[in-house]
């Protein structure tokens, strides 16, 4: 085996269900919210999925609640609107989420996508939502919850990890998985240089995890 061969089996990844989002096409388009409170990596993923009719949405709004989040910019770009709501300028968590729960449905959400939204949430949030929110932890739920999750598996010495795309419940990254890929841990891996190979597969699961979460939740309605 060459080297070039070594290098790809090791750093390969396992995803599963393995489907594409082109096997979903929904009827229209789905009207996305997203939260994000960092750089935006997994926003700019979710907007090229759209624009390469990987994924039949619209993003209807990215709020943020970090002033210096990356993520606004690249929003502002796409000519997609971005609001602050600073989290520091309420007076608990109930009423920050009491008041996401106003934008959103002022721009008409109907999924709520969390794209590295580093908030803990509450009733008020997800009862507005109801398995109709989605988020991407970078770990193999249900190992590695909460936050320095990556850190964690270098710590734990495991073997493999990798992310999920789950719905949102009450309890942290516990929600029913939609979709998983598994990224192998390489001998010499950092936390930084790991974290780069999960955030590829965050990219390329998301888009398809959301998909697959709104033709299933489409399914169980028709036959309700």
């Amino acid at each position: 085996m060459s080297d070039r061969s070594v290098v790809d089996s090791a750093t390969s990844s396992l995803i599963s269900p393995s489907i594409s989002s082109n096997q979903f096409a929904s009827t229209k388009p789905l009207k996305l919210g997203i939260l994000a409170s960092g750089n935006g990596s997994n926003f700019e993923a979710v907007a090229q999925a759209i624009d390469t009719g990987k994924l039949n949405a619209q993003i209807q709004v990215l709020i943020y609640n970090n002033p210096d989040a990356k993520a606004a910019i690249k929003a502002k770009n796409r000519g997609v609107e971005a609001v602050l709501l600073n989290h520091r300028d309420y007076k608990n968590r109930e009423k920050f989420d009491g008041q996401l729960v106003q934008t959103l449905q002022e721009y008409d959400v109907e999924w709520v996508i969390l794209a590295g939204w580093m908030r803990l949430l509450t009733p008020v949030l997800i009862d507005a939502f109801p398995e109709q929110m989605i988020n991407i932890h970078p770990s193999l739920l249900p190992s590695f919850k909460g936050i320095h999750a990556v850190e964690q598996a270098l710590a734990a010495g495991v073997k493999i990890t990798g992310c999920t795309v789950h719905l949102v419940c009450l309890e942290v990254d516990s929600g029913p998985i939609i979709m998983q890929a598994a990224v192998p841990i390489l001998p010499d891996d950092t936390a930084e240089t790991l974290h780069a190979r999960i955030q590829i597969e965050e990219h390329r699961i998301l888009p398809q995890a959301i998909a697959l979460a709104a033709q299933r939740r489409s399914l169980i309605l028709n036959h309700v």
